[in-house]
């Protein structure tokens, strides 16, 4: 076997945690274990741990469920969008993409969970629940997407598997398990005939059902009447946002994980610069779409509009709603437009802007809203006109994001994080690896 084969299988191989790797791990369980406390007293005590009241029924945990979505549609985008399209400069990053849409709806799902006062009633949206609901709707895309993401970071493992059955260093019982989740691959034709087929499939799956999750959440908003939600922009404003979280989630796991396992010759300056020229792209989108979504309604300023408006241009919300703006869209167009700024570690600098941003622009589509009710608030206590997150609320949805991380951290830990049968066969190596093979 090639020295060179043999180099790319010890480079590719999953590897155990440094010491700042388990460093790593505790502090994330650690903001789990608060969050789980928090949530234990909300299963006790009821929503009433939370900032959320009669008016501001929907807070910071829906804000986090959107984003969670928004972040997962980074699966279609890298993984079947441009694998359909043959591009082949993004077979380093495919996983990474993959992990990340996994554990992102997963979270998703949990958080919506986490946001219902009886979750013991759960399962009524399964026994009793209608097709005439959006909620219902979102509950079978988001099963559907999880499901096809599950199976579409599965199957391109199954080569690698196969390959880590054989040449892992590691432990016996974890090549036991490679062994049994390669379910017998062995590179026969006709299995690389199925497998092509399975994931090609899989990536056309996947791209209406992740529009689909993204516009019925949208409809969730948009079928409320409330001003800032009423709008028929609201489905192509949420995808287009998704696109933006979820690509700045990749440049910035790609580039820790770079850093991390020293990836350098795999995960290249090239790979940043095409992200980079992507993420330019996907963000003067979503700023068409913003103006879009401001712009009619500052146009046409009825009395419940101009309202809304005002608390996000110049109201209680304004420094929130322009730093997203201005911090999360505007200056990293301007940053990636130079090449410069598209190296690793200024790219990923404005990634981190562009996801931070990206949560707090989910926390103002849902927050400002909920503050002008239809009803005149009368009789209420002044803290019932205003949302505020309790540090309960804040620990919970700190513990949902470190739970993300964990996920994905496990994830990296156990799998191969750059494909090892495509990047060898995209460098020639495999053919010579099996000549050496045979003789």
């Amino acid at each position: 076997m090639s020295q060179e084969y043999d180099q790319l299988i010890q480079d590719l191989s999953p590897k155990k945690f440094g010491p700042k790797g388990k460093v790593w791990m505790a502090f994330l369980i650690v903001v789990i274990l608060i969050g789980f406390y928090s949530y234990i007293q909300q299963l006790d005590q009821g929503l009433v741990i939370t900032g959320m009241r009669d008016y501001a029924l929907w807070g910071v945990y829906i804000s986090n469920f959107v984003f969670f979505v928004a972040i997962s549609l980074v699966g279609s985008l890298v993984t079947a969008i441009l694998r359909l399209s043959g591009v082949q400069w993004s077979t380093p990053i495919t996983r990474i993409a993959e992990i990340i849409a996994v554990a992102a709806i997963i979270m998703a799902g949990l958080t919506i969970i986490i946001d219902m006062g009886r979750p013991d009633r759960m399962l009524n949206l399964f026994i009793h629940g209608r097709l005439q609901s959006p909620i219902i709707w979102d509950v079978i895309v988001i099963t559907t997407y999880l499901f096809i993401s599950i199976l579409l970071l599965y199957y391109p493992l199954l080569p690698d598997f196969s390959i880590l059955k054989k040449h892992f260093n590691g432990s016996a019982k974890l090549r036991n398990w490679y062994s049994r989740l390669s379910l017998n691959w062995s590179g026969t034709s006709k299995q690389h005939q199925i497998y092509t087929r399975s994931i090609k499939v899989l990536s056309v799956m996947i791209i209406p059902v992740a529009f689909a999750i993204h516009t019925v959440t949208a409809w969730l908003f948009e079928t409320t009447y409330r001003p800032g939600w009423d709008s028929t922009n609201f489905g192509p404003y949420f995808i287009a946002g998704a696109f933006v979280a979820g690509a700045g989630a990749v440049v910035a796991v790609m580039f820790v994980l770079r850093k991390t396992y020293g990836l350098e010759h795999y995960i290249t300056d090239e790979h940043f610069d095409k992200m980079g020229k992507i993420l330019v792209l996907l963000c003067l989108l979503y700023l068409y779409f913003n103006i879009n979504e401001y712009l009619i309604p500052t146009y046409k300023s009825t009395e419940e509009e101009a309202t809304h408006l005002h608390s996000l241009f110049t109201g209680e919300y304004a420094i929130l709603f322009w730093t997203a703006i201005i911090g999360g869209l505007v200056l990293p167009v301007l940053v990636l437009l130079f090449p410069k700024g598209r190296k690793p570690l200024p790219l990923f600098v404005v990634a981190l802007a562009i996801v931070i941003g990206a949560w707090w622009k989910r926390y103002i589509i849902v927050i400002p809203t909920l503050s002008h009710p239809f009803l005149p608030i009368q009789g209420v206590p002044e803290s019932w006109r205003h949302y505020s997150p309790t540090w309960m609320e804040w620990s919970i949805t700190f513990a949902t994001l470190a739970a993300a991380l964990l996920i994905i951290t496990l994830l990296v830990r156990y799998l191969p994080i750059v494909p090892i049968q495509e990047t060898a066969e995209e460098r020639g190596l495999i053919h010579t690896a099996q000549t050496n093979q045979q003789s």
